[in-house]
């Protein structure tokens, strides 16, 4: 790409790759005046009592779950448990699962396809994960075993349930913890059908069924054959979807149980046997397994997935996350009565100037611990805790709202662009680039250093101009309405900010696929 003039520059095909997909983090209930005053009738009536008996039979799940491993150690927990353990009490939480989910209004369970032996298939992969209703899934499995957050051992009865289910437990703050989750998948499943089998989510959250999310590779390490496992619940009203945002816990748990009769069916594809390439490339394998299931199933195979805790999208060749961070920024500190638009004079060009908590909060005029903390939680932290105040001040600018998107995108040019050893230009480089579109895109670095590296492979050189940046961020067919979708988030007449409709025309939703939902903030 050269460095010239606007004509020298072209945008990107903004539509690769297969047909726009819906927005997979979004449900929305609808309910008529009719189906309102029936919910009133059963809610007052029926869930309360199903709920009650799903509690208690719950509580008497963990003495059968409990006796499975007292008194063994962990040595032992380290093999299958077999003997009279096995059977008295895998079939007590066998029946006693079935009646709490029954109890919760699950009355049929419709079983399609075949299981395959834990010789065939030593793992299974379900999706779509739409629900904490899911789990039901293990039933006509026969109980596999899963994966599993540590920290849930903490949690009354669900803990017990993991002992029983010698879970394989991943820990999210131990760094050394998913290799050993690795090395224990891949023991289990090579284990030449001494282990059951392992059961996935490969999705790894919950979406609301209308897309599959990216799967993650955690299922296809161990390069064994997997069976697909597809989720429906072919119900006249969808109360079961628990999305990023939508319906929250309390309301799922009581409308479902407020149904007289729920559905579920559990359909077993064929097995999947990896190619040789597949068994060497876990994401390759996840990726096509995704493929299967989403044609199984009549929906898109999506790469929208969770980054940290943000749903992120793909608009064209980029990821971007589908609310950024910047719009939360910005309700913390006009909650604290601050206006953005001042706080810029520090920020050198092209220099970093890393500053502290203490720092920030003085440079902010921020007196308050938590919105301190809160509002420098936002940036990106170095190993002593600093963040880049060139981070902070083109947040700010952002946020402030005053300076057209032109200024802006100068703005953030000159703040993040590196001097060259020859010749006189600065050029906005991978590090630069990733920076700005994290900021004011939500965009994961990995995914903004991949366009960087498209933007500049036309031309010799390794980063892009002023011009080229510009006409990139503002002139772009696709992206230039991403930057002015995300960098003019309507505001409350008071002055807070309010999360955009994410799905409203020119949204990154909308951009994304073509489709128009109304989204309600989750509750919950």
């Amino acid at each position: 790409m050269s460095q010239g003039s606007p004509g020298d520059w072209a945008p990107l095909d903004p539509t690769p790759g297969p047909p726009a997909s819906p927005n997979p983090f979004v449900h929305e209930l609808h309910l008529s005046r009719l189906q309102r005053v029936k919910f009133c009738l059963l809610g007052a009536l029926l869930a309360p009592i199903r709920v009650l008996l799903a509690f208690i039979v719950l509580f008497l799940l963990w003495p059968f779950a409990w006796l499975q491993v007292a008194g063994l150690s962990e040595e032992q927990l380290q093999e299958p448990i077999t003997g009279w353990r096995k059977t008295v009490c895998h079939n007590g939480v066998l029946g006693l699962s079935r009646l709490l989910f029954f109890l919760l209004g699950f009355l049929r369970i419709r079983v399609r396809g075949q299981r395959a032996s834990r010789l065939q298939a030593p793992v299974l992969v379900a999706a779509p994960h739409s629900t904490f209703f899911d789990p039901i899934v293990l039933l006509p499995c026969d109980l596999p075993k899963v994966v599993s957050r540590a920290e849930n051992l903490s949690v009354p009865v669900i803990g017990a349930l993991l002992r029983f289910n010698q879970a394989i437990l991943v820990s999210r703050h131990d760094p050394a913890s998913r290799r050993r989750v690795v090395e224990e998948v891949r023991r289990r499943a090579t284990s030449g059908g001494k282990w059951p089998q392992v059961l996935f989510f490969p999705e790894g959250t919950c979406s609301n069924k209308k897309a599959l999310l990216k799967f993650k590779p955690g299922a296809f390490i161990a390069g064994v054959p997997v069976q697909p496992v597809l989720i429906r619940y072919p119900n006249s009203l969808d109360t079961t979807s628990w999305a990023w945002r939508g319906p929250g816990v309390l309301q799922v748990l009581w409308l479902t149980a407020s149904q007289p009769c729920s559905t579920v069916d559990v359909e077993f594809l064929p097995v999947y046997h990896p190619s040789p390439e597949e068994s060497r490339d876990p994401t390759l394998y996840a990726n096509n397994v995704q493929r299967v299931m989403a044609q199984a199933l009549g929906i898109p195979a999506t790469e929208c997935e969770f980054v940290g805790s943000l749903p992120v999208i793909v608009v064209g060749r980029l990821k971007v996350a589908l609310e950024p961070q910047l719009w939360e920024l910005g309700k913390v500190l006009r909650k604290a009565g601050l206006s953005p638009g001042y706080v810029d004079a520090g920020a050198e060009p092209g220099r970093s100037r890393m500053i502290s908590q203490e720092e920030f909060a003085r440079q902010l005029q921020l007196s308050d611990p938590q919105t301190v903390a809160g509002a420098f939680g936002y940036f990106q932290q170095d190993t002593k805790g600093l963040v880049d105040f060139r981070d902070v001040a083109l947040a700010l600018a952002a946020l402030d709202g005053g300076r057209s998107l032109e200024e802006l995108t100068r703005l953030a040019f000159e703040l993040f662009a590196e001097e060259q050893a020859e010749g006189p230009n600065r050029l906005l480089c991978k590090a630069g680039f990733s920076t700005i579109l994290h900021l004011l895109l939500g965009s994961p670095r990995p995914a903004a250093a991949a366009l960087h590296a498209e933007l500049c492979q036309a031309g010799p050189s390794r980063g892009l101009s002023l011009c080229q940046f510009q006409n990139f961020s503002l002139h772009d067919p696709l992206y230039g309405k991403l930057f002015s979708t995300y960098l003019r988030p309507p505001h409350t007449s008071r002055g807070t900010s309010q999360t955009p409709n994410a799905s409203s025309p020119g949204s990154p939703t909308a951009l994304a696929n073509g489709t128009v939902q109304a989204p309600k903030q989750k509750g919950d």
